[in-house]
Formats: structure tokens, C-alpha cells, sequence
């Protein structure tokens, strides 16, 4: 499969990958991090373009279009609870599903369903977490309906639900360590998750 790369302004990534089942827009500043989740989500198929910050994420969504974004809290310039909050304020991306995935205390957590947050990821986690919720919201962006988990998930668009946080049961532990409120993390060791 060859490579096609398309530069965004700045330290935007992006790699157009031939039949991808969606398209992700990760927006952290740690560059680790960043490839991290970008090379996870793209062994699964995803398509994946990467941000440095919310106000980049800002600069290039309407160009990305993407199905679903995730996002760190802490950044500079635009931080991800304000980004989120521009994007629910936008029409092009209100709908677009958000994750947080970061280590959120319980009052950015809070700030972050107030804007409309889909689903909290907390950091550190175990790249099968991720794939999961990500695979997740993107078949809510495509009408693929609510998240598997039960009462808290995401719904349709127009459905009362449609902007409730997600609880995200990984396939692979049965551990619901992705939710949206008091963030649960289960004891994993250092070398299997992916960090602060």
C-alpha cells in the first residue's frame, strides 16, 4: 500500500490510507503522545491526521473533515475544553463525536460534558481502549447508532442521548475503564499503557 502524505500548516500530519474505515484528527502536544495514537488507530485501518494544539485542530477540521476528534486537555494556545467548545459552537462540527483523552481532574470532566463531550479516555490506557471508543464514535458519526455499555452512550443525532458521555466496555478486558465520570482506571503496568 503506498503512502500519499498531505501537509497542513504546521506540524499537522496526515496520511491518506486507501479504504480507511474513517478518519481521525488527534490534537495533543505531546508529539510522543500524538504518534503514539496515530499508529495505533492507523494499524487498525483508520486514516489519522494529528494537531499540536486546539487551535491548530481550529485551522484544519473543515479541511480533515474528520469522523471523529480526540483531544488533550492541557495544550497551548487553545486548550481542549475550549476547542471542544468551538467546536459544538461551529454547525460544520457540531456533530463531529469528541473524546477527551487525557488526565482529566473531576472538574474538567464536568467542563468538558458541559460543551458537549462524548467520551472520556484517561490517561494512561491501553491502546486496545482506544481503538475501541474511537471504532465506537466512529460508527455513531456514520449512523451506526449507541456505543455498546449500556445506559450512558452516545445516541443518534436528534436522540436525547446524542451528546451523553460514553462507557466504553473494552472487548479485549471487559473493563469499562473508559467513562465518562469518575474516570476509572485499572491497575495496568507501566510498559502496557500509554501516558501522561
Amino acid at each position: 500500500m503506498g503512502k500519499t502524505r498531505t501537509r497542513w500548516p504546521g506540524a499537522t500530519y496526515s496520511r491518506v490510507v486507501p479504504g480507511a474505515s474513517g478518519r481521525v484528527l488527534v490534537v495533543d502536544d505531546n508529539k510522543v503522545i500524538r504518534q503514539l495514537i496515530r499508529v495505533n488507530l492507523e494499524l487498525e485501518g483508520l486514516e489519522v491526521v494529528t494537531a499540536a494544539d486546539g487551535a491548530e485542530c481550529l485551522d484544519v477540521v473543515h479541511q480533515v473533515r474528520p469522523d471523529v476528534v480526540t483531544l488533550d486537555v492541557v495544550m497551548p494556545r487553545l486548550d481542549g475544553l475550549r476547542t471542544a467548545a468551538r467546536l459544538r459552537a461551529d454547525p460544520r462540527t457540531r456533530d463531529v463525536p469528541l473524546a477527551i483523552v487525557s488526565a482529566c481532574s473531576h472538574h474538567e470532566i464536568e467542563s468538558g460534558l458541559e460543551v458537549g463531550v462524548d467520551a472520556f479516555l484517561p490517561k494512561p490506557f491501553e491502546p486496545a481502549e482506544l481503538v475501541v471508543l474511537v471504532r465506537q464514535l466512529v460508527e455513531r458519526a456514520r449512523g451506526g447508532g449507541r456505543l455498546r455499555g449500556g445506559g450512558s452512550g452516545v445516541g443518534k443525532e436528534g436522540d436525547a442521548s446524542a451528546h451523553q458521555p460514553a462507557a466504553v466496555e473494552s472487548s479485549a478486558t471487559g473493563d469499562r475503564s473508559a467513562v465518562a465520570h469518575p474516570p476509572v482506571v485499572p491497575p495496568v503496568a507501566a510498559d502496557q499503557s500509554v501516558g501522561s
